[in-house]
């Protein structure tokens, strides 16, 4: 038994030989990832691959991981690595097959670190079932790395994964552990019980499968379909593994592991053109023309998906294609609707969604109740419309208060006569009343009546809330164009709020600054715009403008297969503007500053 000295030096020990840099890792949202011990499980073909992180203060229950010279002195009695190893492989982390057969293991890597960052986004929130805090990772980074192989003959039908246990069977330390089988991910981060089996097909790892229901995966169809429905468009989405599409379709591959570089883009455009003659989508009980948009390879996990571009070898077990079918609209329809007829003894359920500008709508597609329905139901929804934005006359041309000028004219004659009759002595009593009484006046009235003459805009008659308003509606307007698919409706709508020879400049540098790359390139449609400052003042460049420093931010999002992208941009620029035809527009654009920020942590918007 060693001292809690020997354990405190070790601690030591390991901080003194850590790296000082970390590496960020997937994100998921079980909390499993926070356990202060992590197992990766790996089954191949002939072993079993663990890799652990042990948190420091739980070194004592993985005693026989830690090597020798990682303490000050020998330890008498302690047995050597082999058996140390092989006591492990007994009664530490076990690896049985169907058969009972405890795996042996081999000890391949141990050595410090510190432990791998995954972002979890529920630690520090309550769970709403427990109403217990989640717990984030903890503090402590150190932790002592090690690689095992459990070497095996043959195809065993199951395998069990029991991590170290104490004499009544419960776990010696908490473990959050992910699975794969041949590449495959099995199960997303999960605790590691007492006796966890998984069942393995060697023909198809994706239906590998956990005994246990609480160790499911969370993306269990390899088939999904998705419809997206916005206005102006409707989009039908469909994401398939090409393992799978070989039950409804001839794809020909010169192996059975990996579709080869060369046979990257053929098996795309095969599926992409097998979905697009069986397309089905009725938009108000009739069918509009599909467009194939877009035919890609995706990795998809519970938070993302990711496209891959180049063409490159990719893994059968996990090549999956996504296919976008989009249709133009005029507006928002009242119903969509689609029938899939694609099932097989493996795919009994297809993962369906269909979404609206309200949110998802998840469903569940089986042989028997096969078609995806969805109906507007969205009563106080608006379509968000691009407008002209008239000039009030408040902000144009030279203020001229009538009242105080009707007093100016008057005062001429009055003043006239009182000089002439002062002149010949005669009383001018009435006289200087009558023009004190207009003076009073002029002062009195000057607030009050006021007419613009000329059409310039002034910076003196633009107060911050005023600037604030005009410039987010013009802004709005701008990302509001962008919701039309065709560049030539695009650039009609600009042109209300964009001068002509900015047009084109606007136009591409909304379309790049959109792009989200996560989503392939897709642009995000811009949801949410706030004014966060204003400076108004006389333009230094465009005659009878105004040049105003606006600060604002500009948040959008759009939907893939099931995950929603966002995108926010910050900008500082300065906006000339000009009155057109009575009705405000953008003629230049100064972009001082654009930077994207976490969407989730900025401030409200509006």
């Amino acid at each position: 038994m060693k001292t809690i000295y020997q354990y405190f030096f070790l601690f030591t020990f390991i901080a003194a030989l850590l790296p000082a840099t970390t590496q960020a890792d997937w994100i998921n949202l079980t909390g499993a990832e926070n356990s202060r011990n992590i197992a990766e499980i790996f089954v191949e073909k002939d072993q079993v691959t663990v890799k652990l992180e042990i948190y420091v203060q739980d070194l004592i229950v993985f005693d026989e991981l830690v090597p020798d010279d990682f303490f000050p002195d020998p330890i008498p009695g302690r047995p050597g690595p082999e058996e140390r190893i092989q006591a492990f492989a007994e009664s530490g982390f076990q690896v049985v097959t169907d058969t009972g057969e405890k795996l042996p293991a081999k000890l391949t890597l141990v050595e410090p670190r510190m432990r791998v960052e995954r972002p979890s986004p529920f630690a520090g929130t309550i769970n709403p079932y427990t109403r217990q805090r989640i717990p984030g990772p903890p503090d402590d980074k150190r932790v002592l790395y090690a690689e095992l192989s459990y070497p095996f003959e043959g195809k065993p039908q199951s395998l069990t994964f029991i991590p170290p246990v104490d004499e009544k069977g419960f776990p010696k330390a908490s473990i959050g552990f992910l699975c794969y089988h041949n590449g495959v991910s099995v199960v997303d981060f999960r605790q590691l019980t007492d006796s966890n089996t998984l069942h393995l097909d060697w023909d198809d790892p994706w239906y590998s499968v956990f005994e246990k229901k609480a160790l499911k995966r969370t993306l269990q169809s390899g088939v999904r379909t998705y419809l997206y429905i916005e206005p102006y468009e409707v989009r039908h989405e469909i994401l398939v593994r090409v393992k799978d599409m070989m039950t409804w379709m001839d794809i020909d591959l010169r192996g059975d592991e990996y579709i080869e570089e060369d046979e990257f883009n053929p098996v795309r455009e095969q599926i992409a053109q097998f979905f697009m003659e069986r397309e089905k989508v009725l938009i108000d009980g009739g069918r509009l023309k599909p467009i194939l948009d877009r035919t890609a390879y995706v990795e998809s996990s519970m938070l993302r998906s990711r496209f891959i571009e180049i063409p490159e070898r990719v893994p059968l077990n996990t090549a999956m294609i996504g296919i976008v079918i989009t249709y133009l609209t005029d507006g928002i329809p009242q119903e969509v609707e689609t029938t899939w007829n694609l099932f097989s003894d493996r795919v009994q359920k297809v993962t369906a969604r269909m979404t609206d500008p309200a949110g998802p709508f998840p469903y569940d597609l089986e042989p028997d109740d096969n078609v995806l329905k969805w109906t507007n139901y969205l009563k106080n929804y608006t379509i968000p419309t691009v407008e002209t934005i008239l000039v009030d006359d408040t902000h144009r041309g030279l203020p001229v208060p009538l009242g105080s000028l009707a007093c100016v004219v008057l005062l001429v004659p009055f003043a006239f006569s009182a000089y002439r009759r002062q002149k010949t002595s005669q009383p001018v009593t009435i006289q200087f009343s009558i023009l004190l009484i207009l003076i009073i006046g002029v002062v009195a009235l000057f607030p009050r009546w006021h007419i613009s003459v000329g059409s310039n805009a002034r910076a003196s008659q633009m107060s911050t809330d005023d600037a604030k308003a005009i410039v987010h509606s013009l802004l709005k307007n701008v990302y509001r164009a962008f919701d039309f698919r065709e560049e030539d409706d695009v650039y009609d709508k600009l042109a209300i709020s964009v001068s002509g020879d900015l047009l084109q400049e606007v136009y591409l540098q909304s379309r790049k600054s959109l792009i989200i790359e996560q989503a392939g390139g897709a642009q995000a449609k811009v949801e949410q715009v706030d004014i966060l400052e204003t400076d108004v003042k006389k333009s230094d460049t465009q005659p009878g403008g105004l040049d105003i420093r606006t600060q604002w931010t500009a948040v959008g999002s759009v939907g893939h297969w099931g995950h929603i992208h966002t995108r926010q941009n910050v900008y500082d620029a300065i906006l000339t503007l000009a009155v057109v035809d009575g009705s405000w527009k953008i003629n230049g654009i100064e972009l001082l500053e654009e930077k994207r920020v976490d969407p989730y942590t900025a401030v409200g918007m509006k």
